[in-house]
């Protein structure tokens, strides 16, 4: 008798790739290729962002709202990755361009506008080992986070 399973979704798949993945060695050089990249989208990123220590965004709708208003609060509670940046300063950055993506391709915080949010900032990066950065920290976290209900531990993973 054959057994039927269920097909393994999207979200799951990508998911598991970064749960079950092991973190990723990133060499200084990338390091710090990726710390100035991230520095010049945040110079370009046309919003005054602040850290908060309690203020979080529901929605999308709501960043949006704000981002149009030219400001933006970016939690102080976020998890950055220090194998990735040598400062939170970077993890900061990297939020405000991350949130900045969503607004500017009307992508909302489901798995599609994660990899919508992805595109556009894949589509900026200087080279593939930065995409690579970004694609683990975008798409595959996101993925693990809409599949556990909460934030993953934070890692690299080159699927």
């Amino acid at each position: 008798m054959l057994l039927k399973t269920q097909p393994v979704s999207k979200l799951e798949k990508l998911a598991k790739l970064y749960l079950e993945g092991k973190p990723a060695k990133i060499f200084p050089e990338i390091q710090q290729e990726l710390c100035d990249w991230l520095m010049q989208q945040f110079r370009q990123t046309p919003v005054n962002p602040q850290f908060s220590d309690y203020l979080r965004y529901e929605n999308a709708d709501e960043v949006f709202a704000d981002i149009e208003q030219g400001h933006l609060w970016v939690s102080a509670e976020e998890s950055y990755d220090v194998s990735i940046y040598p400062n939170p300063f970077y993890g900061f950055a990297f939020l405000v361009m991350h949130d900045y993506d969503h607004y500017i391709t009307g992508a909302d915080w489901s798995l599609e506008g994660e990899i919508k949010a992805y595109k556009a900032a894949a589509s900026r990066a200087p080279n593939l080992e930065i995409q690579k950065i970004l694609y683990s920290q975008i798409v595959l976290r996101a993925a693990a986070y809409i599949y556990l209900g909460h934030a993953p531990e934070p890692k690299n993973v080159f699927p």
